[in-house]
């Protein structure tokens, strides 16, 4: 296994422990539970980010048939892998007789890390770099890798895997902490780590010079990011509603010792 793979089977490891912990706490699955649906939803999502990526780039494989499995070199759309994995995931949950949207809750912040994670594999593969920057922390790539770029050798750039890992690794953590002192109904909290991850996701692609389609000035990614943003928010702004309407009015509440 090289690097790349290595990286995504670690987040993998990481986010299914992270999930077993949490339902175990729950008292809604057990790890061996988390175990069985993972052994479906990752392969699943594995399957659904590559077809993602190559729907997307499709002028890359329409005469490489070949290179459509080359996932060891790179090339999964989180967008693909998120939904096949989560809709299979929460299936196999379903057939278990599990509760499946605290489940989905449970696996929210298990999410953030796995890509936190599997985020390093782009530094190995020495890919999704960003635009070229003298800053202290700019990422130097080899000297073919640069001139493939366009960029001459020696060039530093933005290292947008690392903003991308860092800025999940914060997403998981604040989602810990939401998940304890918010309260939300079972499964609207993969919600606000959709809507997390899509803000940050849209200025880091806004930063990134590999090849992508561009539609209005903007990349791809960034009308999923917003478009799955505005999804999340909904839902989101729903929730609110909902625990406005639920909580009782204080004016109805008589004082102890009054009868009615």
């Amino acid at each position: 296994m090289n690097a790349y793979g290595l990286m995504i089977a670690l987040g993998v490891v990481a986010a299914v422990w992270l999930t077993g912990k949490r339902v175990e706490a729950r008292g809604v699955a057990t790890g061996e539970d988390i175990g069985s649906i993972a052994m479906w939803a990752v392969p699943a999502g594995v399957v659904g980010a590559r077809l993602y990526h190559v729907v997307t780039d499709w002028s890359r494989f329409s005469h490489h048939y070949g290179d459509i499995i080359k996932v060891w070199e790179g090339g999964l759309g989180i967008w693909g892998g998120i939904a096949l994995g989560a809709i299979v995931g929460m299936w196999v949950a379903r057939h278990h007789g599990l509760r499946v949207l605290s489940i989905l809750t449970c696996a929210a912040p298990a999410l953030a890390i796995a890509q936190a994670i599997g985020r390093w594999g782009n530094w190995f593969n020495q890919e999704l770099f960003g635009k070229a920057t003298s800053l202290p922390w700019a990422l130097q790539i080899s000297a073919d890798k640069t001139l493939s770029a366009g960029f001459p050798v020696g060039t530093t750039f933005h290292p947008t895997f690392l903003y991308e890992s860092l800025g999940c690794a914060l997403l998981c953590w604040v989602l810990l902490v939401v998940d304890k002192k918010v309260p939300l109904r079972p499964g609207r909290l993969f919600f606000v780590y959709s809507a997390g991850y899509t803000v940050m996701r849209f200025f880091i692609e806004g930063l990134r010079i590999d090849e992508a389609h561009h539609v209005g000035g903007l990349r791809l990614n960034q009308w999923v990011s917003l478009a799955v943003f505005t999804i999340s928010i909904g839902f989101l702004v729903q929730e609110a509603l909902w625990y406005r309407r639920s909580e009782p009015d204080p004016s109805n509440v008589l004082p102890y010792g009054d009868l009615q």
